[in-house]
């Protein structure tokens, strides 16, 4: 990817480009928490975004995506807004720098990223991560690593019609090499957990499909644990979020509220949870551990939380006969990846027995991504 980058690069815009890349990430547990005031448990991971750089000496950027085999022109002001979707996320990264006292000159730039599209791995968190931090370093504006992930993150509310939460942008910049990291959506405190899983593979199998509820049943789970929190909080003041919340308390509203909204809460409370029970778990090296409660995730958010569907249900099922250690929906749900966690001498039964079994119950394949938790945002 490299070498295609650069030779396009230079074809475009000569030599002197200086290289950045950024990462997307997995979830390994922590679904629908973000919102809730909850943890979750993201890592970067080996695929991401590239892109060679250099100042032009102009107000103008120059792009180009090898991806689309598209290029792209716009000045800095922000009536320049592009037309096209995809090089919102860079103009949107310079406006936000700017709009924070940040310098921005104009550049060139040519990229490519090995990121699968619509499989919930952050594509775009990894492409705003990658010119946050090269736009910040170009430009020796000294804007922190939580700056950045914020940069990422009003680019997609202010310029993609995204109101998305922090963790994708938050992972892409903070990722290291061997390490998950739980972050406090609540304070944004966040601590690193080694993750190097000897003798286990982490794999996400894609399903290719994206039901249509998607959506509006987030905004309708959404609500129903805003009702939850704010009929527990009568009782209990001090709970802003679900996350504040001890199961015993949701107990003491389950008149007041709806079944719907009771069963909504309960999984979020649970999972708030698993995550603390994972990051022990994980100090202990116990893998096994890991992977019950990514069962019990995947369980809760398809019975309690109502978010999978028959793919994703399909594959976890598969992968409990088959005595993977772990596995769950990855992502908001309703179609998508399920991310597992397999031992070394399972897993090539386990990816042939799943492409099989899946093309014969569904009459499409699924594709398969090997993932390895790595370094975020960066210069090379």
């Amino acid at each position: 990817m490299k070498e295609k980058v650069h030779s396009k690069f230079v074809s475009l815009f000569g030599e002197g480009g200086v290289f950045y890349a950024a990462a997307g990430r997995i979830n390994l547990i922590g679904e629908h928490t973000d919102y809730n005031g909850g943890y979750v448990f993201p890592g970067a991971i080996d695929k991401g975004i590239l892109a060679e750089i250099k100042e032009n000496g102009t107000d103008k950027v120059r792009l180009f995506a090898i991806d689309r085999d598209e290029y792209v022109e716009f000045s800095l002001s922000e009536e320049s807004l592009p037309s096209q979707h995809w090089p919102r996320y860079i103009f949107g990264v310079c406006r936000e720098t700017i709009k924070r006292g940040g310098k921005v000159k104009g550049f060139d730039a040519v990229f490519a990223g090995d990121v699968p599209l619509g499989a919930g791995l952050s594509s775009s968190a990894a492409l705003e991560s990658c010119f946050a931090y090269a736009i910040n370093d170009m430009n020796g504006n000294g804007l922190d690593l939580f700056e950045l992930a914020r940069i990422g993150q009003s680019t997609e509310h202010n310029y993609c019609g995204v109101k998305c939460g922090i963790m994708d942008q938050f992972a892409s910049c903070f990722g290291k090499a061997g390490h998950l990291i739980r972050l406090n959506c609540k304070t944004l405190e966040y601590q690193y957990f080694p993750f190097n899983p000897q003798g286990y593979r982490v794999v996400l199998l894609d399903t290719c499909v994206k039901h249509m509820l998607a959506d509006s049943a987030y905004n309708k789970r959404r609500e129903s644990c805003e009702k939850a929190a704010a009929e527990i909080k009568k009782n209990h003041p001090e709970v802003d979020f679900l996350s504040d919340c001890k199961r015993v308390w949701l107990d003491e509203v389950r008149g007041k509220i709806s079944e719907e909204d009771f069963i909504r809460a309960e999984y979020v409370i649970g999972e708030v949870q698993r995550v603390l029970d994972v990051c022990d778990a994980l100090e202990r090296g116990d893998y096994e551990t890991v992977g019950e409660m990514m069962y019990q995730t995947h369980f809760g958010l398809s019975r309690l939380y109502e978010v999978s569907c028959p793919e994703l249900d399909f594959l976890a099922k598969l992968a409990r006969k088959m005595e993977v250690t772990g596995a769950r929906v990855m992502g908001g749900g309703f179609g998508g990846c399920t991310i597992n966690l397999v031992k070394d001498e399972l897993y090539d039964g386990f990816i042939a027995a799943a492409k099989e079994q899946f093309n014969a119950q569904f009459g499409h394949d699924l594709k398969v991504y090997d993932v390895v938790i790595s370094d975020g945002a960066r210069k090379l």
